[in-house]
Order: structure tokens, then C-alpha cells, then sequence
């Protein structure tokens, strides 16, 4: 599968669509979709009228882009991504972020639920992505492309904080894990993660912040970590309670994203 063939498709459909000339672009994982209804002289469009844009199957993902104005900024919101676990190709995965930077959209906001690997801390509650580790077993970057480092700019990482601080929101940092999915990590997998210094794991994300750091755009994570991982609960996990956490914090990282949106946007041109 080409990748090229895909985000130069997809930016096209974008743009036809007047989805362009944003400054930032928000990617909203499980139940923190409804942040984009906050955003002023907005545009909405379903993944499915954009050409080249994959369709998510997952609840929680609403499944559209929409532009507007927060803060004195411009933002693309997607709601919803679409994931290995769906049977898509890493090409299709990494396509919108590809896309926004042919755009020439240089700040981005990944944002995932998770679970949480920390037992002390209260949950749900929102964890800044200091850096990853990939374990989905597929590369997501062409064969051209070299990513060197973490894919999360400090700058950015630092507008989060600062976002959280302006809003009275409490925010963690840690290292969020990669998988494949779409089964939930066993009790023993989630102690040897623990051990291996990880704060949270989830199902996403990873392949998007490689490829969006290798076509230059500074980059930012937020975890909404909505469950312990397993063995850490009472019961078994489920995606229903992952959307069900999100949507309880919603307001919270809504908070959060609306003040970081300048902030992030000043970090990508510094």
C-alpha cells in the first residue's frame, strides 16, 4: 500500500471540503469527542465525505472532522481514529496526520484513553505523554523516513503543562505503551509493563506520533486514563467503561484543551 498515494488523496479531500488553514489539529480518542462542540464558526465533516479518510468502526468515535475557531486559533478536531486492531494498514493509521502537515499544519495533539498503570492515582484523570513505547509490531514510518528521538517536542509537552495550570487541571506525565489490541493486556502483562517504568497503555496513538514527528510537526500527547489495567480492578475491563470514564472527565480535558491551544500552537514556531 502506497502511503503517499493515501495522505496526498486524503489532504486533497480536506482541503475541497475547506478543512484547511488550521494552526493546530486536535486527534480526540474515546469519549473526548464532544470537545469540538465548544469551537466557534464551526464546520463539520464526516470521515466518510472526505476522500482518502478511513472510517473508525469503534463506539466513542464519532467519526468527523470539524474546524473552527477556540481561543484566538484556528482548529481541525478529528473525532475518532481508526486503529491496527480495525484491520487497517499503518499507512491508513498515520494518513490524517500526514495529511495536516501537506497542509502545512505544524502543531498536533494526539489524545487517547488509557489504562493506568499507577495505583496510587485517582482515575480517571489526564497523564501527559513524555514519551512512548511502541509495541504494535508494525512500523509505521516509510522506508525513506528516519525518526530520531521521541516524537514529543519538549516545547509542546511544556504548553500542556502550562495549559493545566492556567485551567486548574491536574495533570500527570508519564510513558504510555503502544499495543496492538484489540484483546486487553492480562494481569501479568500489565505487572511486567509496570516493572519496565510504564505509566499507561492503550491501543493507539503511537504510529501517529512517529509519523507526524518524521514529516516535521511538533508534537503533543494526552492520555485520559479512564481505567486500571488489568489485574489493578476489582472486575474486567471493557471499552464501555473506557467511554464511560471519558465522558466523566470531558469537561476536564475540554478545560485543558482550550487553554493549550495557543500555547501550542506559539511552541511549534519557536
Amino acid at each position: 500500500m502506497a502511503t503517499a498515494a493515501i495522505d496526498e488523496r486524503l489532504a486533497e479531500g480536506l482541503a475541497g471540503h475547506g478543512l484547511e488553514g488550521f494552526d493546530v489539529a486536535y486527534v480526540l480518542g474515546s469519549g473526548l469527542g464532544a470537545f469540538a462542540e465548544g469551537l466557534e464558526d464551526s464546520i463539520e465533516v464526516p470521515f466518510e465525505d472526505v476522500d482518502g479518510m478511513p472510517a473508525s468502526s469503534v463506539p466513542g468515535h464519532a467519526g468527523r472532522f470539524v474546524l473552527g475557531t477556540l481561543g484566538g486559533v484556528r482548529v481541525l478536531v478529528q473525532q475518532g481514529r481508526v486503529h491496527l486492531y480495525e484491520g487497517r494498514h499503518p499507512a491508513e493509521v498515520t494518513a490524517s496526520v500526514r495529511a495536516f502537515a501537506r497542509l502545512g499544519c505544524r502543531a498536533l495533539l494526539l489524545t487517547n484513553a488509557a489504562g493506568g498503570l499507577d495505583p496510587d492515582w485517582s482515575l480517571p484523570c489526564l497523564m501527559r505523554i513524555t514519551d512512548h513505547v511502541n509495541l504494535q509490531g508494525s512500523a509505521p514510518l516509510k522506508h525513506s523516513e528516519r525518526g530520531h528521538g521521541t516524537p514529543y517536542h519538549p516545547a509542546m509537552g511544556e504548553a500542556l503543562v502550562e495549559a493545566a495550570a492556567a485551567g486548574d487541571v491536574e495533570l500527570k506525565s508519564g510513558v504510555y505503551l503502544g499495543l496492538s489490541g484489540p484483546a486487553y493486556e492480562t494481569p501479568a502483562e500489565i505487572g511486567y509493563f509496570a516493572r519496565c517504568g510504564i505509566q499507561a497503555v492503550g491501543m493507539s496513538t503511537v504510529a501517529e506520533a512517529a509519523a507526524a514527528h518524521a514529516v516535521g510537526m511538533r508534537v503533543a500527547g494526552l492520555s485520559c486514563i479512564t481505567n486500571p489495567g488489568a489485574g489493578l480492578a476489582a472486575g474486567p475491563l471493557s471499552h464501555d467503561e473506557v467511554v464511560e470514564a471519558g465522558a466523566a472527565i470531558a469537561s476536564i480535558a475540554g478545560r485543558l484543551l482550550a487553554e493549550a491551544g495557543p500555547r501550542l500552537v506559539a511552541a511549534s514556531t519557536d
